[in-house]
């Protein structure tokens, strides 16, 4: 699954790996995800994104921590 991510003006691909044990994430359900962005971007912590798919908002969320 390689949705768009964006942040602020910048939009970016990257992939969502969940949770050990989810299988699916419903409206409403509140995860801790882990992506990979495939280009770098300037991000901080508590830095606001959308996630999109097919021109549709699927998610929204917060950067929690930054792994390099």
């Amino acid at each position: 699954y390689r949705p768009q991510f964006y942040f602020r003006t910048t939009d970016v691909t990257g992939t969502i790996q969940l949770p050990e044990g989810v299988e699916m994430v419903t409206p409403g359900d509140t995860v801790t995800i882990h992506t990979t962005l495939i280009a770098p971007i300037a991000m901080e912590k508590q830095l606001r994104f959308a996630i999109r798919e097919g021109g549709r908002t699927v998610g929204a969320g917060s950067v929690t921590e930054i792994i390099k």
